[in-house]
This record gives C-alpha cells, sequence and structure tokens, in this order.
C-alpha cells in the first residue's frame, strides 16, 4: 500500500512537471501579437500541440455564386461581368439579326434604352409614355449603379483617403459620402437640365395643373425619373439583403427608401412627373453638398438617421480636417436650405392648394382606362407628404441653426458622434 501511494504521488508530480515544462516552452504563453510565431494560415505554430483536423465546407466562391447569392450587389467584378453580357447580347443581336431575321425588333433594347416612344410625336421633339417595359429599363440600371457605387467607394475615394491619410475607420465612410458627392451633384445638374427645357422653369407651379395629364414626357425627363428610381431601388437591395454591415439606423433607412420608392413609383404612375422633377432638385441639390447638420446633443428616439446625416461635403472636410472650408460649406448651408427646402418647398405646397382646381374639369377625376387619375380627393394625398416633408425640413433647419449659434457663441459647434462610432468601429476590428 505504501509502494503503490509513493508511486501515485510521483505520477503526480510528473505530470505537474510536464504541465509547467510544457508551459515554459510553449510560445503562446510568452509572445503575442508580431512577436509570436508566424506561420501560413491553417498551420500549426512551433512548439504548441498539434490540433485535430477539422473540416470545413469550402465557401463557394465565382461568378455564378455571386449571381445566385446576389452577392453582385457589391462586387464590382461580378455586376460589370452582368453589364458587358447584356451589351454584349445587344450588340450581336444588332450585328447578326439584319442577315438572319430582318426587321426582327431586338429584345435587348429595353435593358438598355427607354421604351415606348410616341409614335405621333416629332422626330425633332419626341415624346414618350409609360410602359411596362420600364421595369426592365430600371432592373437593369440597378446593376449599373450596384457597379459604380463599388468602383467609386473601393477604387476612387478609399485610395485617395489613404493617400491623404484619413484614419482606417473612416475609409467606408468616407468612400459612401463621396459617392454621394458625385451622385447627388450629377443628378442637381441634370435635373436642373430638363427643367430649363420644361414650362415649369424656374419653379413656375402653374404648368404643373395647366393642360394635364402630362404624360408625354420628354426623353430626358423619362430617363431622368427612372434612374431616380434605378439609384434608390439599388440602395434598398443593399440594405434589405444585409450585403453590407448594418448601421444603427438600418430600420429607418429601409423605411425611408421604401418610402422614396414609393413616391417616385406613384408620381411617375398619376404622370405628376413636372412636379416630381421639381421636387426632386429641391432635395437633390442641397444633398450635393449639404444635408442635415448633427446636434451636439443626443437626439430624441426615431430621429437618429436625421441627426447622423451630416453634410456630405462637410463630413469629407471634417475627415479630411480642413476647418476653414468646413466652416464655409456651413455657412452655405443655411442659404441653400432657407432657399431649396424651405422657400421652393412652401411655393409648390401652396400650388397643391391654391392652384390644383387649374386641372381641366374633364380630367379631374379618377379614370386610369383615360390615362387620368387626378380625382378632387388626391390633391390631399398629394398635400399631405409634402407638408410632412415641409415639417420635417423646418425641423432640421432648427437643428441647422442651433448649431450655427452655438458655433458663434460657443465657438464649439461640431458633433463628433459619428467619429466616435467610426472610431469604436475601428477599434474593434484592429
Amino acid at each position: 500500500m505504501a509502494t503503490k501511494r509513493i508511486n501515485k504521488q510521483r505520477a503526480r508530480a510528473g505530470s505537474i512537471k510536464d504541465q509547467l515544462e510544457r508551459i515554459e516552452t510553449d510560445p503562446a504563453h510568452h509572445l503575442t501579437g508580431p512577436f509570436q510565431t508566424q506561420t501560413p494560415f491553417g498551420g500549426t505554430p512551433i512548439g504548441s500541440p498539434p490540433r485535430s483536423p477539422t473540416i470545413r465546407k469550402p465557401q463557394e466562391e465565382g461568378f455564378w455564386s455571386d449571381i445566385k447569392s446576389l452577392r453582385w450587389v457589391v462586387r464590382p467584378a461580378s455586376s460589370f461581368k452582368i453589364i458587358a453580357a447584356v451589351v454584349a447580347l445587344y450588340i450581336n443581336w444588332e450585328i447578326i439579326t439584319p442577315h438572319v431575321a430582318p426587321g426582327s425588333p431586338n429584345p435587348f433594347t429595353p435593358l438598355i434604352f427607354i421604351s415606348h416612344p410616341i409614335e405621333s410625336s416629332s422626330t425633332q421633339d419626341p415624346r414618350y409614355a409609360k410602359s411596362y417595359l420600364d421595369l426592365v429599363f430600371i432592373a437593369s440600371y440597378v446593376v449599373v449603379f450596384s457597379f459604380l457605387r463599388q468602383i467609386f467607394i473601393l477604387h476612387v475615394f478609399r485610395p485617395f483617403a489613404r493617400w491623404y491619410g484619413i484614419k482606417r475607420s473612416k475609409l467606408d465612410r468616407f468612400g459612401e459620402q463621396g459617392y454621394a458627392i458625385v451622385y447627388w451633384g450629377a443628378m442637381s445638374v441634370w435635373g436642373y437640365l430638363i427643367m430649363e427645357q420644361l414650362p415649369t422653369y424656374w419653379y413656375n407651379t402653374k404648368p404643373f395643373w395647366i393642360g394635364y395629364p402630362h404624360w408625354q414626357m420628354k426623353p430626358q425627363l423619362k430617363m431622368y425619373y427612372l434612374m431616380q428610381a434605378s439609384f434608390w431601388t439599388q440602395q434598398l437591395l443593399v440594405l434589405v439583403l444585409g450585403l453590407e454591415k448594418p448601421r444603427k439606423d438600418y430600420y429607418e433607412l429601409v423605411c425611408h427608401h421604401f418610402v422614396t420608392i414609393w413616391l417616385i413609383g406613384w408620381s411617375y404612375l398619376v404622370s405628376m412627373t413636372l412636379m416630381g422633377n421639381a421636387v426632386f432638385l429641391s432635395m437633390d441639390f442641397p444633398d450635393t453638398i449639404l444635408a442635415v447638420s448633427t446636434s451636439p446633443e443626443s437626439p430624441p428616439s426615431g430621429w437618429q438617421p436625421m441627426f447622423s446625416r451630416v453634410s456630405k461635403f462637410s463630413k469629407l472636410l471634417n475627415y479630411m480636417q480642413r476647418e476653414v472650408a468646413k466652416t464655409v460649406v456651413f455657412a452655405g448651408l443655411i442659404v441653400v436650405w432657407t432657399y431649396f427646402r424651405i422657400y421652393l418647398n412652401s411655393n409648390m405646397l401652396w400650388s397643391v392648394w391654391f392652384e390644383f382646381d387649374m386641372i381641366p374639369a374633364e380630367t379631374m377625376q379618377w379614370a386610369p382606362e383615360k390615362g387620368v387619375w387626378l380625382a378632387w380627393w388626391i390633391r390631399y394625398q398629394i398635400f399631405i407628404p409634402l407638408l410632412l416633408l415641409l415639417c420635417l425640413n423646418i425641423f432640421w433647419y432648427f437643428l441647422i441653426l442651433r448649431i450655427a449659434y452655438r458655433a458663434v457663441f460657443t465657438g464649439n459647434p461640431d458633433d463628433d458622434r459619428s467619429d466616435d462610432e467610426d472610431d469604436d468601429e475601428g477599434a474593434k476590428k484592429n
């Protein structure tokens, strides 16, 4: 019995000694970070116990995988292949079909060009009508905007941000704000050029109603409207499919995009594109340089997205530490916001209430089969959303003025909450 007890004690001591020796020789207990033994991915560091092999299901990659999983939305290589395939099919049909089946319409045309021209319109001033093929056009340009978005974010603004020395945690935000400037800037110029050709220039509101229905659209106006629909559909697709890391205001953004697409579709359906162009321009131009500035105080529940939308251009300048330029842009915010978001939207709201009756009596009815939709009650259908939009703009305007007041009297106008959020995310990554 005594011998067995001694042997057990020796075995226990030996096991403890082995454990101590293993701890002393195991580099993982002493070396961390860059000083730890470096091995290829999946390798076993020298001195560490061998790991049991694990079977991992390989992740399916490639173009067809991106098609099935809809990852082409965030992978520019795959979205470019889709675009290239459509263009190639269109060109091949144009080249080959005249020799095989002359006169056959190209089925790929609606994917690239707007459809349903009005044959009775003149060739010098053509007109287009609505068509179910417009949905095909929108779907096609969702792919185009997916490609452009990722190209600008990943290959234009992110490399510039690295070169400029912007912190790693802010690269994504910088790229997104840069892409927003490109899109809103282009759409603002395009919207202005279209309005210049319309009787509604510059916010002449009576033509919104006189001569309704305005179902015969200039080609630029129709394409402009469908492009807006494609852009917002693509933005919604990225959010709903969870193809990017969701932000804190995820649900608010989804609701915002749904409402925006609904308004675009509704105004297009009832042939209110003249007013739609005016509303787009009044919203897009301020968004090019200016959006909502953040408040130094904690926002009320549910208003986080509005407070977190700092001026697109000011946000970039903030990341680039351009204080003087940021101050100038913020000063311009007050002027631009006052005119576009308050005055012009109020003017359109006044027109809905007091000029709606200018619609010809024979077309003031709900008769989709005749192409007329503006019954007497539609006045409220248009007025209420525009009123809510104006109330939001006034609310944001109050925040802008409050920030300006604090900038003058306290010298502390900034709200770094969104930047802190970026820093926290970057710290977690690092």
